[in-house]
């Protein structure tokens, strides 16, 4: 049986490492999965999961979604595969009021939640496309339908996936790609652990 190819971005933690996991340990072996996450190092979580039980169903690569060499080479290492599905999972968060969210913090949420999406589909998309088959699946959040208290950078960076989202899928139907938005509520993973936080110094509201 032709396994399903599937490459994962953020595997690191979290829904990320889940689905990775939960792909390759897959009894039936229908699945090759390309796990990836910017720090190879945090991969021993994920064998550490699998117990070192699926060694043709998993491979660990690193991908950085913020940096465009990152995403070539790892384009290059699955090119000649049949890339059946794209997972664009890797994001963060930043939580705090608005006032007290720099610059750089905001720029650094906007490049790893819309543009790493962006820059990772367009990375495997020619391939979809020349094979006119394909599924994107693109990890949103419920703070992209609706705005949450102190979460205004972070909802306002799933909003625009959202939008990304919704005009993409209406131009690949012709290619047979389908895209998939997935909008989670709470999980229980590291996210909130891993949030972005503003330094309150100099802020009324503490």
């Amino acid at each position: 049986m032709e396994r399903t190819t599937v490459l994962i971005t953020g595997c690191s933690s979290g829904i990320g490492l889940g689905l990775a996991a939960r792909l390759a340990a897959d009894t039936t072996r229908r699945f090759k999965v390309y796990a990836t996450m910017r720090d190879l190092a945090k991969g021993e979580r994920l064998l550490e999961r699998l117990g070192g039980c699926c060694p043709d169903t998993l491979e660990l690569l690193q991908l950085d979604v913020t940096d465009p060499c990152s995403l070539a080479a790892a384009a290059q290492r699955v090119q000649g595969q049949r890339l059946d599905v794209l997972v664009c999972n890797a994001g963060v968060g930043l939580m705090g009021p608005l006032e007290t969210c720099s610059d750089q913090a905001m720029k650094t949420l906007f490049d790893v939640n819309l543009f790493g999406a962006v820059r990772t589909i367009q990375a495997f998309l020619p391939a979809m496309k020349s094979r006119r088959a394909g599924r994107i699946i693109v990890s949103s959040s419920i703070g992209g339908l609706q705005g949450l208290p102190f979460n205004a950078v972070y909802c306002a960076s799933k909003f625009a996936v959202e939008g990304l989202c919704e005009s993409l899928a209406i131009v690949l139907r012709p290619f047979n790609i389908h895209l998939t938005l997935v909008e989670c509520g709470p999980v229980h993973t590291s996210f909130l652990a891993n949030l972005q936080r503003p330094d309150p110094e100099g802020s009324e509201m503490r």
